[in-house]
């Protein structure tokens, strides 16, 4: 796919999908709970979908109308056997979240995923949850998919993570509503707390306290009505195109805002961004804002520490925006961007400097000296969508033209993707 740069300003109002994060774990617990969820402006993107597939294939009955998904739970034990393998598709979330569900049940289920799910790290999971007495393993030995996860009497522990990883969090306490005893995960920094928050509704006992969340089992949980927020995460490719567009004003809509996500604007207020929040408002315990994004001049900056785990998948757009901003932005501390789709960091360099970028990769991140115009190049995003959907918004701000090769791979997060941007640029 090609793209060159925007002729005139961006302008218009943009409602992004449903937060990919929040829709994946609707379906979850939809399904442990008794009774029906119903969600709204849930994410139908692949990654979504493959959880839908997996707890189908689980005994789920989960219906798919034009404005909602309505899963028909049956209880903290009413998972059935599969009669065949698991497919998780690319999805991370789902692999490691499920894991933690499957550890819990009375029989055998195996899960694999495509080529990018067998190279993803699983042993953050395997050993807690081996640790908590599961029977876990990595069927080729090397740590990664197809899991097989056996029948096993599980135990809480308390599990100091090595890693700010909402999804080893997760997958740890879902196992604990099955333990016995209760089951602790404390982390160097705080990641998205979205499971805490949305298990809660459904009526776990589940606490937080600093870094550590604690979940006791023997709670039922009971359906729920829920709206999934718009995705921050995909948001964040209209703030980077409103603010490096000349003459850009961008109207975003009903973005998710929870403080363990919003590091992209904190990160973009310290470079000086003009982005204003209207209509902030809580439901379901998950604060969303209109995003109110306008062009300007930006300032490099540091982006390192406790603010990496609230912006992990925003960081590839972080690294374009400080190509267009003055002076020097150092990332650090994002070893994680390694272990993504991609590993990131490479993937990152390597375009961006076919482009004409001045960046330097280092062992946790990279060093970008902004300021240098971009050229148009030719894109690998290696079907990494978070890749694909920067490199399409870095084109707009870069002279010449831009080729982006499996840009398909936007369907993952954001199937409409490409008609939103070129909605805005009319």
């Amino acid at each position: 796919m090609k793209f060159t740069k925007a002729s005139a300003p961006l302008k218009g109002t943009v409602t992004i999908p449903g937060d990919k994060s929040i829709s994946h774990r609707s379906v979850m617990f939809g399904a442990l709970a008794d009774g029906t969820t119903k969600v709204t402006n849930f994410l139908r993107g692949a990654d979504c979908l493959s959880t839908i597939a997996c707890f189908r294939k689980l005994g789920i009955e989960i219906e798919e109308t034009l404005d909602e998904i309505l899963i028909r739970g049956k209880g903290i034990h009413g998972l059935t056997a599969p009669d065949s393998m698991l497919d998780v598709g690319n999805s991370g979330t789902t692999t490691r979240l499920i894991s933690g569900i499957l550890a819990g049940q009375p029989f055998t289920t195996e899960l694999n995923g495509d080529e990018s799910i067998q190279s993803r790290p699983m042993k953050r999971i395997i050993a807690p949850l081996s640790q908590m007495g599961a029977d876990i393993e990595s069927i080729r030995g090397n740590g990664c998919a197809p899991l097989r996860i056996r029948q096993s009497q599980l135990y809480g522990i308390h599990y100091q993570s090595k890693v700010a990883s909402a999804q080893v969090k997760s997958c740890i306490l879902l196992a604990g509503l099955y333990a016995d005893g209760t089951t602790s995960v404390t982390e160097p920094y705080l990641s998205r707390n979205h499971t805490e928050i949305m298990l809660k509704h459904f009526g776990a006992q589940i606490t937080s306290k600093g870094t550590t969340a604690t979940i006791v089992p023997g709670s039922e949980l009971h359906g729920q009505e829920i709206e999934v927020p718009g995705d921050i995460s995909s948001a964040a490719y209209f703030i980077a195109a409103g603010l490096i567009v000349p003459g850009s004003e961008i109207l975003i809509k009903n973005v998710g805002i929870n403080p363990t996500r919003d590091g992209l604007l904190r990160v973009c207020k310290d470079m000086g961004a003009d982005i204003t929040l209207l209509n902030k408002n809580l439901g379901n315990g998950e604060p969303t804002a209109d995003l109110l994004v306008r062009a300007g001049s930006l300032h490099g900056t540091t982006v390192g520490g406790a603010v990496i785990p609230t912006l992990i998948d925003e960081l590839p757009v972080v690294a374009a925006l400080a190509c267009f901003a003055e002076g020097t932005t150092v990332i650090k501390d994002a070893q994680e961007l390694k272990v993504k789709e991609s590993n990131r960091i490479d993937v990152m360099v390597q375009n961006l400097t076919a482009m004409g970028a001045h960046v330097t990769a280092t062992d946790d991140g990279m060093i970008i000296e902004g300021g240098h115009p971009l050229h148009g190049a030719v894109i690998d995003s290696k079907l990494d969508h978070r890749i694909a959907m920067t490199f399409a918004i870095t084109a707009l701000a870069s002279d010449g033209e831009t080729e982006i090769t499996g840009a398909d791979c936007v369907k993952i997060s954001y199937p409409g993707f490409y008609e939103d941007l070129s909605m805005l640029a009319k």
